[in-house]
């Protein structure tokens, strides 16, 4: 079956726009959640999915030059997006990840997708049972999975959030959840604020430009402290959150009549 990773991102984030050119250790930050994905030795292809927005033609500009594909769509539906990317690359079974993770560890990406068993799931994750540092979020799903949602989710924050559909319907897909022994959940290592850009350059900086994992960055943590407190007190999943306001209030809002 064919498995690919399909990685998110755009240049028009609200909280940072750009972000995911920002240079990190002297490449953009995108170009560390490519290679970390493709490091992972799991997948037939590494995609990336942006959209047709001309802000985002620097991003498939930069998709060519590393020798990456990337694949345009629909700027607010992001499941639109997806599920069409995944159709344009023949995909079966897909992994979902986002271009704001430049600390993603290729050891916990493979460790996802190999718990993922066709023949016993639909879905699985290391994202909604949180004992992963935010940041290594590593989702798997399949194909028919996949279409299902995109066929029919309609809330706002299911268009915009690509499995919030899957998870939030256990009754229908067959879900399992990767866990791990120390619950390192508190740990911010995504970037969404100017706050966790800088954390994760002083990381890049302590470690090299190459690929490390978690338990590199823990140690490092371990050792300067005063690092994990450079992003502290930002919330997780703010932008989920943000939908899920949005969703309340479109079905708060009345319906128009049509007039005789």
């Amino acid at each position: 079956m064919k498995t690919v990773a399909i990685i998110q991102g755009r240049m028009s984030s609200s909280r940072l726009p750009g972000k995911i050119l920002m240079d990190v250790e002297g490449v953009p930050l995108l170009a560390h959640v490519l290679r970390r994905a493709a490091a992972a030795q799991v997948f037939d292809a590494v995609i990336m999915a942006t959209s047709t927005d001309r802000s985002d033609d620097p991003v498939e500009a930069f998709c060519r030059t590393e020798g990456f594909p990337c694949f345009r769509g629909d700027l607010q539906d992001v499941l639109k997006r997806y599920c069409f990317a995944a159709r344009a690359n023949g995909a079966e079974i897909i992994t979902r990840l986002t271009a704001d993770c430049p600390l993603l560890d290729p050891a916990v990406v493979r460790q996802v997708v190999e718990a993922f068993d066709p023949s016993r799931h639909d879905y699985v994750s290391n994202s909604i049972e949180r004992t992963y540092p935010d940041g290594l979020d590593t989702e798997v799903f399949s194909m028919a999975a996949l279409e299902r949602a995109y066929d029919e989710a309609r809330l706002p924050s299911e268009r915009e959030h690509v499995t919030s559909y899957l998870h939030k319907h256990p009754e229908l897909f067959r879900i399992s959840q990767v866990t791990q022994e120390e619950d390192l959940s508190a740990l911010r290592w995504t970037v969404d604020e100017p706050k966790d850009l800088a954390f994760v350059r002083a990381v890049f900086a302590a470690l090299g430009g190459g690929i490390f994992g978690q338990e590199q960055v823990l140690a490092l943590l371990k050792k300067h402290p005063e690092l994990q407190r450079m992003n502290e007190g930002i919330g997780c999943n703010e932008g989920y959150q943000r939908s899920l306001r949005e969703d309340d209030a479109s079905l708060r809002a009345p319906r128009s009549r049509t007039q005789p």
